[in-house]
């Protein structure tokens, strides 16, 4: 085996383990918000080839507190002028995609959309739910990094293995259009929960994930990376229930997972060959983990689950169908502010 093949091999195990180690364990002590663990872990498996380290670990707590301190500054604003304080969560969403557009941390422009829609849409309603969303973000980061220590622990990346490419850089225009774009797909999502955040906090998470995803998608691949990843991901929260119905315990959600995370990570690293985008993969395993999230929440609060699952998943489609119209639209317009002008016959005489 090649030792790129086998660092593949590596990164497989260690998403789909990390991921499903997280979300038993995140469920096991009835974490608040649970399914916002392990998202965190994927994020993070799939960002970093090697351990966390302690410095790193320090800015993210950091990261976190500015993140936090962002979104409860923005909760009066919103509340007493909610069109000012909308624009400004749209211009700090814009500024968060643009930073990492520009070659800036990924993990660190995750956690700021993530923090400035959550906490400052759960504070609108109601402080307390806010401060929730905060304990459920530090307590998820801590167990997410506890998970992608142990990952790393149990399988390392060979040393020898290549570093992985930077990502191409991209113009000031490019990086413009891109983050608002992506700024655009999140924004209704978050004015959804403004109104209802407890219903509604699972769409921010999709709005949040479609957002970056528009980042590496264009007009002409919107519509099947996009909605083919929501649909597979609903497809898979499906098959994952009935599954998981024939023997309900904590330990065959684990196995479940992981045998559903190394599925979708052999296509991820290309061990499986597809012409799907790493994006495509990670869309669809994070669709999954909130889908599938909810749904043991509902049945736990004795709510319809099969009700509830159905709403939702026509909301992620409705949510997706508008990424997909609003990355149409953009780059429609900008093609044709690019294109040349026809030369008209009196100039082209003269």
């Amino acid at each position: 085996m090649s030792i790129e093949r086998s660092a593949r091999v590596q990164r497989a195990l260690r998403l789909s383990f990390g991921t499903a180690l997280c979300l038993a364990a995140s469920f096991g002590l009835a974490l608040p918000i649970p399914f916002l663990s392990p998202m965190l872990a994927l994020m993070m498996l799939a960002a970093m080839n090697r351990p966390l380290p302690f410095k790193a670990s320090l800015g993210l707590a950091l990261i976190v507190m500015l993140t936090t301190g962002t979104g409860l500054l923005l909760i009066p604003l919103l509340r007493h002028y909610a069109f000012t304080g909308v624009m400004m969560v749209g211009l700090c969403l814009f500024l968060a995609f643009s930073y990492g557009l520009r070659g800036g941390n990924s993990l660190v422009a995750t956690f700021l959309v993530v923090g400035l829609t959550l906490i400052s849409s759960s504070g609108t309603a109601e402080f307390s739910l806010a401060l929730e969303v905060i304990v459920a973000l530090v307590k998820g980061l801590f167990l997410a990094v506890t998970s992608l220590t142990i990952s790393h622990w149990l399988f390392p990346e060979p040393a020898s293995a290549p570093a992985a490419k930077p990502p191409p850089s991209l113009s000031n225009i490019e990086t413009g259009w891109l983050a608002l774009r992506a700024t655009l797909v999140v924004l209704p999502a978050f004015l959804l929960a403004m109104i209802d955040p407890a219903s509604y906090l699972p769409i921010v998470m999709k709005a949040v994930g479609l957002g970056q995803q528009t980042c590496a998608t264009s007009a002409r691949s919107a519509g099947q990376e996009l909605l083919g990843s929501t649909l597979l991901g609903g497809l898979m929260a499906i098959l994952f229930w009935c599954a998981l119905s024939l023997f309900v315990n904590l330990w065959m959600f684990f196995l479940w997972m992981l045998l559903f995370g190394l599925l979708v990570a052999r296509r991820l690293y290309g061990l499986s060959p597809t012409l799907q985008k790493p994006g495509f993969w990670i869309n669809s395993l994070a669709t999954l983990i909130i889908l599938l999230g909810q749904s043991v929440q509902d049945s736990a609060a004795g709510k319809d689950v099969y009700t509830a699952f159905a709403i939702r998943m026509g909301l992620f489609i409705l949510v997706t169908l508008y990424a997909c119209a609003m990355v149409y639209l953009l780059d429609t317009r900008r093609e044709r502010r690019q294109a040349p002008k026809p030369v008209s016959e009196e100039s082209a005489s003269l």
